[in-house]
């Protein structure tokens, strides 16, 4: 795989982007919700309310469960737990922003009728599938990145005291640097492997399911505390979804006949 056409492939999904800023309102729509609704149920409703989360019998026994710092009150255990817990749509945004990039790469080219030429170059195959991965996971990952500055920014300025502080540990470091990107390359890929055999890309983007409906599964359950991934567990299944991507890779270099791809498509 040669990097420098890596790289100039990456500059020009850059430029399609910029021409199209709009693929991003999925993942801008998704940081916002999950920016706003922590804030809302962890700070916002007990102030509204003038009730103390620390009440709450069921929300304290299960931040005893995943471990929060003895030295909070009652309060800012609870909210440290929603606030932890929350950290989990996070890794909702990179990758549904990342599948609507995805989804129209290869079939938004095909419609356009600008991937002839690409696939009449000297690449690889490998080298414009990678290319068309990173340059969909970049702008989805800048975007999850401020929102989540704008997230400890806000738990800075509005959480209780000490929470803050907790939340910075292994466990999200691992969330945010490590499954986040995992999980969005492995849905990059799969959307890339359907959307190199359709002709619609909504169809691609269905694949995104395929990793939100776990997501969601495990926010649930771990909000009713049946069970707590510790970081170890963590490190292991981003180590796994990054094993899935390159087999994902090598799936897609080898269904994506560039001779005949063309010709089934017309």
């Amino acid at each position: 795989m040669n990097r420098r056409r890596v790289l100039a492939l990456l500059r020009k999904e850059g430029l399609d982007l910029q021409r199209n800023p709009g693929a991003l309102m999925p993942v801008l729509i998704v940081g916002v919700v999950a920016l706003v609704l922590p804030f809302v149920i962890a700070i916002g409703i007990p102030t509204w309310t003038g009730g103390r989360l620390g009440d709450d019998s069921d929300l304290l026994r299960v931040s005893d469960v995943i471990g929060a710092p003895a030295h909070l009150n009652d309060d800012a255990r609870v909210q440290f737990f929603l606030l932890q817990q929350f950290l989990l749509l996070f890794l909702l945004t990179p990758i549904t922003g990342a599948m609507a990039l995805a989804a129209h790469s290869i079939v938004g080219e095909k419609q356009a009728r600008t991937l002839e030429p690409l696939l009449a170059t000297p690449l690889t195959t490998s080298e414009p599938l990678v290319a068309k991965v990173l340059g969909a996971l970049w702008p989805s990952l800048a975007v999850t990145f401020a929102c989540l500055a704008v997230y400890f920014g806000g738990m800075a300025w509005l959480a209780l005291p000490g929470v803050v502080l907790a939340m910075l540990n292994v466990r999200t470091l691992l969330l945010i640097g490590l499954i986040s990107p995992a999980a969005a390359l492995v849905g990059l890929q799969a959307a890339l492997i359907v959307s190199s055999r359709v002709n619609d890309a909504r169809t691609a983007q269905q694949v995104g399911v395929l990793l939100i409906v776990p997501i969601t599964a495990m926010l649930v359950a771990q909000f009713m505390g049946a069970f707590w991934l510790s970081p170890g567990v963590l490190l292991l299944i981003g180590l796994a979804l990054l094993g899935l991507w390159l087999v994902l890779l090598l799936v897609s270099t080898r269904l994506f006949r560039r001779e005949t791809i063309l010709t089934r498509w017309r």
